[in-house]
């Protein structure tokens, strides 16, 4: 099953490289232009310089950037980061806010043997894209490091790994309030606790929760430098591992934005289509955000459900899978059993693709069909109070896609369409870099 194990790792001396909150960056993904322009201008050490690095001034080759990412690297490592002097995991706590509830997440940063989806212990619950893979990729051959985590979750209801790691557990080597979560990063170097935190992991299947796209290229470039003769160090990917059954594990919804269909949306007529599947009622718009996931909860609370607004009408739609749902009858039987009644599946195969249209390509593409992960800003464009050159015209509510749907979707080989789920806080980057050269 799961093979890990502890590495030396990079990581940012703060006497050198400044305040750790000028260092840090999100996940390469979710950074727009000004988040990147606010953290280059943050901090030259800021880890943003080589994750989402420029090409110098009327450069037309298009690997320019990515050279200018390996430089940017060069420099932290002359002039910011530290190379710890043994191997050891990196346990990192997340203490952050989320509906008014204060939660701690829990695991470790490590290695882990890579292996291809379908192939070896770690599950993906998300088809990837060709485009964001090549770009990781070449930055990755610029660099020859890991520089960004995948997020992995593993069972363990007894929290064994917690045991295994408290002996060696001290202060923590990086303390910090950043982006409104407080990060704690300890390093665990103790050879004792190292060997028991892989033997907890050694009969257990990972599920990617978030950064599908980077584990898929660490494989791909494993591939290579295998064929280049580069050793062991090839097998192994830098990532991070938290507890399916940790207290601190929030998932969020990630809404849907429906635009530019040419021939819009007659939404009376599309739940017409609906209403052999779902209970329909139409209710006022709720005032808040608050209000609106309550009721979205209480409609989902025993079987599927989601909502659906025009812009700028006030009202409604709630759709709640009818207790007879027949699947098959639905024309939905060749889906896997864990993906028959779920409400992201059934919003993707029988409204957006069945009922307006927009194929599954046209989806992957983002063609007619965008992403909110902000409840606030969803209801906004709902009340037709978006941005104002906002071009929906359907907003679709979710709920938060359970975790145990994720791990039998994960089990079953298939996977959810993209941006099922929005496993929060997300992970930073510059909390640990990987140099890869030719050690084992």
């Amino acid at each position: 099953m799961a093979k890990i194990r502890a590495f030396s790792g990079l990581r940012y001396d703060t006497s050198k490289a400044g305040p750790a909150g000028d260092l840090l960056a999100p996940p390469y993904d979710v950074i727009d232009d000004a988040r990147r322009a606010a953290l280059a201008a943050a901090s030259p050490h800021n880890c943003v310089h080589v994750i989402l690095p420029e090409a110098p001034a009327g450069s037309d080759d298009p690997l320019a950037k990515y050279r200018a990412g390996a430089s940017a690297f060069e420099r932290l490592q002359a002039e910011a980061l530290i190379n710890d002097p043994e191997p050891g995991f990196y346990v990192y706590h997340q203490r952050f806010e989320s509906e008014g509830t204060t939660y701690v997440r829990k695991g470790f940063i490590g290695l882990i043997e890579l292996t291809r989806f379908g192939q070896g212990p770690v599950l993906p619950h998300e088809r990837t894209l060709a485009g964001p893979k090549q770009d990781r990729l070449e930055l990755m051959r610029a660099c020859d490091a890991h520089l960004e985590l995948v997020f992995g979750l593993f069972a363990d209801p007894e929290r064994r790994w917690e045991a295994a790691v408290e002996p060696g557990l001290g202060s923590p080597d990086l303390d910090v309030d950043w982006d409104g979560v407080h990060h704690s990063l300890f390093r665990v170097s103790d050879p004792g606790a190292c060997a028991a935190l892989e033997q907890v992991l050694a009969d257990k299947n990972i599920y990617i929760a978030d950064g599908h796209h980077r584990y898929e290229t660490m494989c791909s470039f494993r591939d290579e430098l295998e064929a280049a003769g580069r050793g062991d160090a090839a097998r192994w990917g830098m990532v991070y591992l938290s507890n399916l059954d940790d207290d601190g594990l929030v998932v969020l919804p990630t809404h849907r934005l429906v635009h530019d269909l040419a021939s819009g949306v007659d939404l009376p007529a599309l739940l017409g289509d609906l209403d052999a599947w779902f209970e329909v009622r139409s209710v006022s718009m709720p005032d808040d955000a608050s209000a609106l996931r309550q009721l979205l909860t209480d409609a989902g609370a025993q079987r599927a459900a989601f909502g659906l607004a025009i812009p700028g009408a006030d009202t409604l739609a709630v759709l709640t899978l009818r207790a007879d749902f027949d699947p098959t009858g639905a024309g939905l039987g060749q889906l896997p059993a864990a993906l028959q009644r779920l409400d992201v599946a059934l919003l993707h195969e029988l409204l957006l693709e069945r009922g307006l249209g927009i194929t599954k390509q046209a989806q992957a593409d983002k063609t007619n069909l965008g992403y909110e992960k902000s409840t606030e800003a969803a209801l906004a464009r709902a009340r037709g109070q978006g941005p104002s050159d906002d071009d929906t015209q359907l907003v679709c509510f979710m709920n938060a896609t359970p975790v145990q749907d994720v791990v039998a979707v994960c089990d079953s080989g298939e996977v959810m369409p993209q941006k099922s789920t929005f496993f929060f806080p997300k992970i930073p980057t510059g909390l640990v870099f990987r140099p890869i050269g030719d050690a084992s």
